[in-house]
């Protein structure tokens, strides 16, 4: 799918080009699309180097959360849940503990620990699976909450906006939240609806009560204020959050005795190693993209859209964002290289800067997450689970750009 959209993004460029040539007279253009494919491979590896440090720093505090003991804790608070969901799966399973570690994982960050964990939760519900090519409920259930991405705590956006220059690059965190909330629980009531799970039960109400009480206390507090006062507010509460769990992982560290400074240094290690990683992948996504716009074809397809807006008396600020919405189901690669180009022609703090770090952090890239994790099995017959997936796509992308509009337009 990534090398189908990559290699679109040159042929489509290629192909308004001539049109611009040899209809138009545009004897430029072939130019402009080659200053616009060394002028992006420069900035990304710039961006990419500029990461470095940013990245260094954050994996390794959540290399002191992971060693403190965190994930497990979430694990135990989390295992009652996915009891009740998957009542197919036996109390105590392998399948149980490998799930809630990958969600947990996820919800704090580290994407490059979730990965083998989704795919060990996958193997070990494909032992219970009496149908081997065909996806189980639970497969089905595990996918989409992965796939509509708790997200907790979105270090990877607050990295990239900080390297382009934004003033607060955390102010994006409770609409992420908000966000990713409208994902997660729509996800799980479309695969509920299909597969008849009863989520009257107490355990599962009381969890979903839960979670829905805090996102329903947040709206309340900030539905409240002035904007320019929200937007403070907002700042200052994921600022004091997210830095009273660096000082929590501390303090687990203390008391479990774990060596803090040898634990920071290892993922402080894994996040310059990550940087290094992702030059190659950044280079080709930024190329592309920067010559799909240096064509003119990112604008066409823009400006047909605002258009079609405007046709409807709505506001057309969210136009510029809809690029990583559209991209996000497909490649994360690209929907990241998406959200940058946006920031970078925009701006980090302008509204569209905003809106697509929020999408970015509303859902996962579905058709990876199915491709990898159903792939690593051998299930050919995935059923309901695209349609599922894809109904927490849009519910969150929904969801962020309602957010986005009460918090920053």
């Amino acid at each position: 799918m990534l090398n189908f959209i990559w290699i679109s993004f040159f042929t489509v460029a290629f192909i308004v080009a001539l049109i611009k040539l040899f209809i138009f007279g545009d004897t430029e253009i072939f130019s402009q699309l080659m200053t616009a494919m060394f002028s992006l491979s420069k900035t990304a590896f710039e961006i990419s180097l500029g990461l470095t440090g940013i990245l260094a720093l954050w994996l390794g505090i959540m290399r002191i959360g992971e060693r403190s003991g965190f994930i497990d804790l979430l694990t135990r608070g989390l295992t009652p849940l996915f009891a009740k969901l998957m009542p197919e799966v036996p109390k105590d399973h392998p399948a149980l503990g490998a799930m809630v570690m990958n969600i947990s994982a996820n919800a704090l960050g580290l994407d490059n620990a979730a990965t083998p964990l989704g795919i060990k939760a996958m193997k070990e519900l494909q032992k219970l699976n009496p149908f081997k090519d065909t996806a189980s409920n639970a497969q089905i259930l595990f996918l989409v909450i992965n796939t509509s991405a708790v997200t907790l705590f979105p270090v990877t956006i607050f990295t990239y906006r900080a390297q382009l220059g934004a003033a607060n690059p955390t102010d994006v965190f409770i609409p992420i939240l908000i966000a990713t909330y409208a994902s997660t629980m729509i996800g799980l009531l479309t695969v509920a609806w299909v597969q008849k799970i009863n989520l009257l039960d107490r355990v599962v109400l009381a969890y979903i009560g839960g979670f829905t009480v805090l996102v329903a206390s947040i709206l309340s507090y900030f539905s409240n204020l002035p904007q320019a006062q929200m937007l403070t507010q907002s700042a200052l509460i994921s600022n004091v959050i997210l830095f009273s769990l660096v000082m929590l992982f501390i303090a687990g560290a203390v008391i479990k005795k774990v060596n803090a400074y040898e634990a920071f240094i290892d993922g402080a290690k894994e996040g310059f190693e990550t940087a290094i990683t992702i030059i190659p992948y950044l280079v080709a996504m930024l190329v592309a993209i920067g010559v799909f716009r240096a064509s003119g074809a990112l604008d066409m397809l823009a400006n047909g859209l605002r258009s079609l807006v405007l046709s409807f008396n709505m506001d057309d600020q969210f136009i510029d964002a809809l690029p990583t919405a559209l991209m996000k189901p497909f490649s994360g690669s690209g929907a990241r290289a998406m959200m940058i180009d946006t920031m970078q022609t925009h701006g980090a703090d302008s509204f569209s800067g905003r809106l697509s770090s929020i999408v970015q952090g509303s859902t996962e890239t579905t058709f990876y997450v199915l491709a990898v994790y159903f792939g690593s099995v051998g299930i050919k017959n995935i059923r309901h689970a695209v349609a599922c997936g894809l109904a927490a796509d849009f519910a969150g992308i929904i969801a962020a750009i309602t957010v986005a509009y009460w918090f920053f337009a």
